[in-house]
């Protein structure tokens, strides 16, 4: 492993000394980003090879390879990366991600001591998803018991000041014509907002569990290749890069930014190759119709929820009668949920439709509205809607409007770069802990 972090540092010093004749000649004033630049080394890097035998991938895998992460641009724009301490309850962490509009943060442990390395000062990377994911498991577990609980235990199971959403799922459990466990657990999670274990229990405490990412950081001298396999075939969906003399975290690179600095690269040749091939050619979608999970807009809402839970994804889309998408909502979006505003609040009824048209009203969010695409429509254009619409998946549909396949930003970085043999070596040996019954 250091003998190639050592490679790396070579090509990052000899990059530096022939790099600033491309920092003084940018694609030109309108059309200049941090993003583009990324791309012109690329691109530089590109022409300079001269192996003609070379595909496309392996020309990229080159030119990644040769490039440092310090050199991604920074996704809070100079500002410090949002912590969350160990401490903070997840009723603290969820407002702590809604107020900074990101899906997940690292995680500080408060107990390690000033002098701590990073690998100790960080225990993890909580998602909203890993909240809302532990979240609906405890309701499940709750309505899963009511028939042998009293209502008062029950209560006491979960933590509640507010019984009435306790005792509610309790009877309707018990009684002989209750609608269904649905209904019992849409008690049970509407009792949630309100409970101690919604804003007593740590993050620190649900550690290990659902969607709970490691902790595995990138130093500044590892390469953007490291950096998109991470991405794309090992599912990170972000990643902390780590200043060593400091101990401390100088930027979060995520899968979104990726994608935009993709977008960015548009007009530059090796980005035109690559981005002029269709979904087809590049074999996407890689998400078959028969396997993707949806819901009908009159279906309650939970269940898009508890669906995404069961089978592990990070959004569905929601359809109507016909069976063409209307919408799309995605785990994250529990938030709304848990908000409990007086129009979400009856869990029992409100539908995936009506679920949608709140949250937009309440919220001002477009995120809801679905993104399709046709199988004819090259990489470029994908990047393209994603990046402005600023979505983790698209839905391809067919000509007459049904779901045809799903593509996620995942799937996009994992086409544009292969992993070589033996490439990460012991990189991953000691690098984090996974902690007991991890899930990951």
């Amino acid at each position: 492993m250091q003998a190639r972090r050592d490679v790396r540092t070579t090509k990052e010093e000899q990059w530096r000394e022939e790099g600033a004749a491309v920092e003084e000649s940018p694609l030109g004033s309108a059309r200049w980003s941090p993003e583009a630049e990324i791309g012109m080394r690329v691109e530089d890097i590109w022409d300079s090879l001269d192996q003609p035998q070379l595909s496309h991938r392996d020309r990229l895998n080159s030119c990644f390879d040769a490039i440092p992460v310090a050199s991604f641009p920074h996704t809070f724009d100079g500002a410090q990366v949002v912590e969350i301490p160990s401490d903070a309850t997840l009723a603290e962490a969820v407002d702590i991600l809604s107020r900074h509009r990101i899906i997940s943060a690292p995680v500080r442990n408060v107990e390690a001591p000033d002098d701590a390395s990073w690998i100790d000062r960080y225990i993890g990377v909580v998602e909203f998803a890993g909240i809302a994911v532990w979240l609906l498991h405890q309701s499940e577990a709750a309505a899963a018991r009511a028939d042998n609980l009293g209502a008062d235990e029950l209560a006491a199971k979960l933590g509640t000041v507010a019984l009435e959403g306790a005792a509610a799922a309790a009877a309707a459990a018990r009684a002989p014509d209750h609608p269904s466990a649905e209904g019992a657990v849409a008690e049970a999670f509407g009792a949630l907002p309100s409970s101690d274990l919604f804003n007593k229990t740590k993050v620190k405490d649900i550690s290990g569990s659902f969607r709970w990412a490691p902790f595995l950081a990138l130093q500044s001298s590892d390469t953007f290749l490291t950096m998109l396999l991470l991405l794309s075939k090992y599912r990170m969906k972000s990643l902390p890069v780590v200043d060593i003399g400091e101990g401390t975290i100088s930027n979060v690179i995520t899968q979104a930014a990726v994608v935009h600095m993709l977008a960015e690269c548009a007009g530059l040749h090796w980005f035109e190759d690559w981005g002029a091939k269709s979904l087809a050619e590049l074999g996407l979608p890689m998400t078959r119709p028969s396997r993707l999970v949806k819901v009908r807009h009159d279906e309650p809402a939970l269940k898009a929820f508890r669906l995404m839970r069961k089978r592990g994804v990070g959004g569905i889309p929601v359809i109507d009668h016909a069976g063409k998408p209307i919408g799309s909502i995605m785990i994250k979006d529990v938030k709304h949920l848990l908000a409990a505003s007086d129009a979400n609040r009856d869990y029992r009824t409100l539908t995936a439709q009506e679920f949608i048209a709140n949250a937009r009203q309440s919220s001002g969010e477009r995120q809801m509205n679905i993104v399709t695409c046709k199988r004819e429509e090259s990489i470029k254009d994908i990047i393209f809607k994603l990046d402005a619409e600023k979505r983790q998946r698209i839905y391809v549909v067919e000509e007459q409007g049904n779901l045809d396949g799903l593509i996620t930003l995942r799937d996009i970085i994992a086409k544009l770069v292969y992993e070589p043999p033996g490439y990460f070596g012991d990189f991953f040996n000691g690098v984090f802990p996974l902690p007991q019954n991890s899930r990951v």
